[in-house]
């Protein structure tokens, strides 16, 4: 299969729709950043606690959760395509509920219980649909790749969720600037939340003009079709012939077994699962949403905060297009291990820093090396993995059940991170360093290399 060629274009055109769903989760995830404050003000007469601000705040997580674990039902009945379809009109109606959840039930600028309940619940519809993308879009992308370059194309979908992150960033400051607190408050949030629809609408079009994958159209015994897309992505027939019969091949060998979970052992599932908890547990998504926090209790002044922050989603999207230029050439295994001591040795020296109460531009500049190692090889390797380790028989469930432990570590460590802190700084940086020292170790020591085997060839890895 070394030897492939493929219509470039054809390949290019479809990922770049499927990576449109990591944009909106990216998209969606950060929205709230902005709108924060507004919200809290905009429901004040409530009364609320910190609690209840935060629950509101970090609700999406919630759907997130949910979207992953259903993934792979979706992806199983409904097939990968009308799953991404469905995400897409899920994103379409959070956006515009969240911008006005008082639509239908509720009166304007009269906040109550039942419409703060509304509000989340929106929000958490928003979720599902970052819960089904977050596990889809890297699926259909490793189901329509070809071998040779699916790293790549894969990696472009984390690619996505970080520019999907930065264009909200700009979006908001879009909206807010030149305008008065007031109108911020009163109607800027909205189009904040609003704005979403758009992206949203455009992805559920475009994937209108989108194929189902091969794999899964095999799966559903549709070879005809199965062959004309594969015969597309493909230079030639008989190419296409050849992978079309290595996937039937793949779907025919655990019939007997009628693909249950555990078909291929345990340890592949358990591999998927802690690929995806030590993404989380390595700290990177307190590094994200926390940042300017960080950067200010480390004695930057609001203004520079932010200001780091940019810096930091810049230094993010360069490392994470060296991943994509790498990933198919280097490998997984290298760039995940390689990742993995640059967090360790990032992470503890800001610990070191933290212990002896050192602030300045050096812990700036580890931060910057911790979030440059984690984008150039658990950020979007992670995710490579994830789409390609699976059997085509087991990839839906076994995909969701991956996804649905991401998004709990996810909630996890964000949520323990602000008590972690007040018991201490030291601590709560050394954990993720160990955290990044045992997943190095895992990947050295568990996980498989994939470069350049087709999903097909993959299978053989875990059979007994």
């Amino acid at each position: 299969m070394s030897n492939q060629n493929y219509n470039v274009t054809y390949v290019t055109g479809i990922t770049l729709v499927a990576t449109i769903g990591g944009l909106l989760f990216g998209y969606d995830t950060a929205v709230i950043s902005g709108a924060e404050k507004s919200l809290e003000i905009y429901f004040s007469s409530l009364s609320l606690s910190s609690f209840v601000h935060g629950a509101t705040v970090s609700s999406a997580l919630i759907g997130c959760i949910i979207g992953g674990a259903l993934s792979g039902i979706f992806s199983s009945r409904l097939g990968r395509k009308r799953s991404l379809l469905l995400a897409s009109v899920l994103f379409f109606l959070s956006a515009l509920g969240s911008a006005y959840p008082e639509t239908l039930f509720f009166t304007k600028d009269q906040p109550t219980i039942g419409l703060l309940m509304t509000f989340n619940l929106y929000r958490i519809i928003g979720g599902v649909g970052v819960g089904l993308a977050s596990a889809i879009c890297p699926m259909y992308i490793g189901e329509i790749a070809p071998a040779k370059i699916r790293g790549r194309l894969v990696s472009f979908n984390q690619f996505a969720i970080i520019f999907g992150m930065l264009v909200v960033y700009f979006v908001n400051w879009g909206i807010a600037n030149g305008q008065t607190i007031t109108w911020i408050n009163d109607i800027g949030w909205r189009y904040m939340f609003g704005s979403e629809a758009i992206p949203a609408a455009l992805f559920g079009l475009l994937l209108l003009t989108a194929p189902e994958t091969p794999r899964y159209l095999a799966m559903t015994n549709r070879y005809e079709k199965a062959l004309d897309v594969l015969a597309r992505i493909n230079s030639s027939k008989e190419q296409a012939l050849n992978i079309l019969n290595e996937i039937k091949t793949s779907l025919t060998a655990t019939a007997g077994s009628n693909a249950k979970l555990f078909s291929y052992g345990k340890i592949v599932i358990i591999i998927g699962i802690l690929l995806s908890v030590f993404q989380q547990f390595v700290g990177i998504n307190v590094a994200l949403y926390y940042a300017p926090r960080i950067f200010e209790s480390m004695g930057a002044a609001k203004d520079a905060s932010l200001l780091q922050t940019i810096v930091m989603g810049l230094v993010n999207v360069i490392f994470t297009v060296l991943a994509i230029m790498t990933v198919d050439k280097w490998g997984r295994k290298p760039l995940l291990i390689s990742g993995s001591i640059g967090m360790a040795v990032g992470m503890f020296a800001i610990a070191t820093l933290a212990f002896f109460d050192v602030i300045g531009i050096s812990t700036l500049v580890f931060i910057i090396i911790y979030t440059a190692s984690f984008m150039m090889s658990w950020g979007p390797i992670c995710w490579v993995l994830i789409a390609e380790i699976f059997p085509n028989k087991i990839r839906g469930q076994a995909v969701a059940i991956a996804v649905a432990a991401q998004w709990a570590a996810n909630y996890l460590i964000s949520s323990t991170y602000p008590p972690m802190m007040e018991y201490s700084g030291a601590m709560t940086y050394g954990f993720y360093g160990l955290m990044a020292v045992l997943s190095a170790l895992f990947v050295w020591k568990m996980v498989p290399e994939t470069k350049g085997k087709s999903l097909e060839e993959m299978e053989n890895v875990w059979k007994h």
